[in-house]
């Protein structure tokens, strides 16, 4: 098996330098390369970054650039790393794309901080990528949603919508 892991950017891709004072972050290497080192999967995968940027900055050209990234790639198994606050949105603009599972995913924490839920959010992407069939879902909180059947809420958590 082989997963294509795309990097958009968002809080689990986030970094808070020292070299800054206050709040200040940039969007560092894909979260995804860590984290698999420290597995040692037993599949093959590649990992490509296509954006850099928060959830909340990512416009609609943007969401065309990773739609093409998901429609012209050859691998059939995609999880996209993104920012939580506009992930839905995201999925909705894969929606279309039926040939292919992709499965978007995040942190309410940097993969960089201890106490980070990276890995989990990962971890369950791959582990659920194996079974399930083609179209396009959110792995958030140890749950798969399908995308049109979840939301956020005020406390960063995603439930189902009905």
């Amino acid at each position: 098996m082989k997963i294509l892991f795309l990097q958009t950017g968002g809080t689990i891709d986030k970094d808070y330098p020292k070299r800054y004072q206050g709040y200040h972050f940039e969007i560092a290497t894909p979260a995804i390369i860590p984290i698999l080192e420290k597995v040692n999967p037993n599949f093959t995968y590649e990992v490509d970054s296509i954006l850099k940027k928060d959830s909340m900055d990512i416009t609609s050209a943007d969401r065309d650039k990773i739609y093409q990234a998901c429609k012209k790639a050859r691998d059939d198994k995609i999880i996209i790393t993104h920012g939580t606050d506009s992930m839905v949105q995201t999925a909705e603009k894969l929606s279309s794309i039926r040939d292919k599972v992709i499965i978007l995913t995040g942190s309410l924490r940097p993969e960089k901080f201890v106490n980070s839920d990276a890995m989990f959010n990962i971890g369950t992407a791959v582990g659920a990528i194996n079974v399930l069939a083609n179209g396009v879902y959110i792995a958030m909180n140890g749950r798969i949603y399908t995308w049109d059947n979840c939301v956020k809420t005020e406390s960063g958590v995603f439930i189902e919508k009905f």
